[in-house]
């Protein structure tokens, strides 16, 4: 993954946020993207519009939006899977000035059948370079650290959804990513095994300094996990509201204290309020979503 993807070398560097400016370097700087599809019959369809934004170092930092807002289609061009046609992304080096790496986990955990939990967790090395002896005993000690340690030699048939996407957050890490895109990894998984992930992954932060920009459907989510919640609305995208989620816990922050915090219900009417407010303006509202109320996802757009 390099470092940088260039569109346009004259692209003003992205505003700087109190958060941002805390945190050096940054591990994301996205500045003036625009992005545009094709349709069907030639029209051109406004994605992005100019998106600036950043993610300092050990932030997490959740996109929400209604369908079709270009959440997925944002991590695609900061993935470098499509290259933007104006403007700059760029991934920040390590604190020791090395260069920084994306890994990019998606909602379905994409096992190997035919390599056992071992040889799945360790793909995204093998991807890099040959693997070690040491990378396999990293390995077996971070699912050790998941719970996974009895099934390391196991075919993934034989786990269950959470732990499959175990298996698939160690395979993301074992690459040690600066910055970590997950897209709705943890939207299929029971509420309990979510909880636990989403744990996993605010761990993250505290133990390795790593960055996260996360893509969920689910508001409460959003709300436990995030230092900031970015609001992508309008066609083409801009951001609406970015706001920085001060939640007041007993200790250590995690998805259960988080959601019992004094100030967690008001920032949930704060966000669905204005998902609903996009909503009303472009359709008239979900479908399966009578009354205004919200759905299965809590109200937030895919």
């Amino acid at each position: 993954m390099p470092i940088t993807m260039p569109i346009n070398a004259h692209a003003p560097s992205p505003p700087a946020t109190p958060r941002d400016a805390a945190a050096a370097p940054a591990r994301l700087h996205v500045a003036e993207l625009t992005h545009t599809f094709e349709a069907e019959d030639g029209a051109p369809v406004p994605i992005f519009s100019g998106l600036d934004f950043s993610v300092g170092s050990g932030e997490i930092v959740s996109i929400v939006g209604r369908s079709g807002a270009g959440k997925s289609t944002l991590f695609n061009l900061i993935s470098g899977l499509l290259p933007p046609q104006s403007g700059r992304i760029a991934i920040g080096p390590r604190a020791d000035g090395s260069p920084g790496r994306i890994a990019y986990m998606l909602q379905k955990d994409l096992l190997l059948p035919w390599r056992s939990v071992l040889e799945n967790a360790v793909l995204g090395i093998e991807l890099f370079r040959k693997v070690t002896s040491q990378d396999l005993e990293r390995a077996r000690h971070m699912l050790a650290r998941y719970g996974l340690g009895t099934v390391a030699d196991a075919y993934p048939h034989a786990l269950s959804g959470g732990m499959r996407q175990r298996v698939a957050l160690t395979r993301t890490l074992l690459v040690d990513p600066t910055l970590v895109l997950l897209d709705e990894p943890f939207s299929a998984l029971d509420y309990e095994t979510r909880l636990a992930l989403e744990d996993d992954v605010m761990a993250l932060r505290e133990t390795n300094g790593t960055s996260v920009v996360l893509v969920t459907h689910d508001i409460e989510e959003a709300i436990a996990m995030s230092d900031r919640v970015i609001i992508l609305g309008g066609r083409p995208a801009r951001i609406e509201q970015a706001l920085d989620i001060e939640l007041t816990v007993d200790g250590t922050r995690s998805a259960i204290t988080a959601r019992e915090a004094p100030e967690f219900r008001t920032w949930h009417a704060r966000i669905w309020g204005a998902l609903r407010g996009q909503t009303s303006g472009h359709a008239g509202g979900h479908a399966g979503q009578p009354n205004g109320q919200p759905g299965p996802y809590r109200g937030l757009a895919a």
